[in-house]
């Protein structure tokens, strides 16, 4: 609920339990395409709320007894807020703790994660060696990045999500920097790494990542729907021509501003973006054979049945009466 500090320059927004058990089942739901939550060794959840929420405040001070200011402020980012003057505020010092006591509590033998994640591992591991427990291992793993050592995510607006489909999953790998290539092809294919080798000695950038994007979206939505995904980007972007297939949308209004339109089809979550898509020539609506840019907020848009409006490169809807 108080968000992990890790890697940020400002204090992360606090989540309500009703919006961390939504963002829990989401997960669960997308990493179920590659961990079996069910069968004889089923994977399990579990909510740190059931050990955290029986802690007393003398619990509590008891265990931050075993760490020490200078630990938790030598931490880059904490570094950079004191360089910055900006407020650190103790409950994130309080977060490698309370990920560390969920290492005692279950008993912890190994932990996974990312390479972003040592400092909060070690706690545990910290922790378990203080409270006289055992040794507790730490794994990290590299993080898809690009070759400034950026890493990719939903705070940097460049994240693919597992539960995508796979036309969204194809275009967004399209759109990704070409310094994420190696990283991408290393962390997220199965393609061996004699022949990534020579693939990024080799291939141009166009081709490289249309392969990334064919083998990432394989594992997720099959050979098929690869397959498919290519051929929609390939139509859509590379000859900029519309789909064969078009999701369509009944509409019995004759007339609607091009605001609330965009919105009525959800090709907008909000009039504020609505508007900037229009403002920025994101928007055209028309035949088939000839979509024109609207940037005109104000238009009004007659809803004749054939209709074609297009967000976008990839996103098209279709009116029918």
């Amino acid at each position: 609920m108080i968000g992990d500090p890790t890697d940020k320059s400002a204090a992360r927004k606090k989540l309500t339990r009703e919006e961390v058990l939504s963002n829990a089942e989401s997960f669960k739901e997308q990493a179920s395409h590659f961990i079996d939550f069910e069968g004889e060794n089923p994977a399990i959840v579990k909510y740190n709320n059931e050990w955290h929420d029986k802690l007393s405040f003398k619990d509590i001070i008891e265990l931050a007894s075993n760490f020490t200011v200078q630990q938790m402020i030598q931490r880059d980012m904490f570094q950079k807020r004191l360089e910055e003057e900006k407020p650190i505020f103790l409950h994130e010092f309080l977060y490698p703790l309370a990920q560390a006591y969920d290492s005692v509590v279950m008993d912890v033998d190994l932990e996974v994660g990312g390479n972003d994640q040592m400092f909060n591992m070690m706690c545990g591991r910290d922790l378990m060696k203080s409270l006289g427990k055992k040794d507790k291992s730490v794994l990290t793993m590299k993080l898809l990045a690009d070759d400034s050592g950026k890493k990719m995510g939903k705070s940097e607006g460049n994240a693919v999500f597992l539960d995508e489909t796979a036309t969204d999953v194809y275009g967004k790998i399209m759109s990704w920097t070409d310094g994420v290539m190696a990283s991408a092809f290393e962390l997220c294919t199965e393609v061996p790494m004699d022949k990534v080798t020579e693939l990024l000695a080799n291939t141009n950038p166009r081709d490289l990542k249309m392969r990334l994007a064919y083998e990432i979206t394989k594992i997720n939505h099959g050979e098929e729907g690869a397959k498919e995904a290519q051929d929609h980007f390939v139509k859509t972007v590379q000859n900029k021509e519309v789909p064969d297939e078009i999701e369509e949308r009944k509409i019995s209004e004759a007339k609607m501003n091009i605001i609330d339109l965009l919105i009525f089809l959800e090709l907008a979550t909000s009039k504020s973006e609505a508007r900037r898509l229009t403002e920025q020539g994101g928007i055209k609506i028309g035949t088939a054979e000839n979509l024109v840019a609207v940037t005109d907020v104000k238009a009004e848009i007659d809803l004749t049945a054939g209709l074609i409006v297009q967000r976008g490169k990839r996103q098209f809807v279709k009116i029918v009466k």
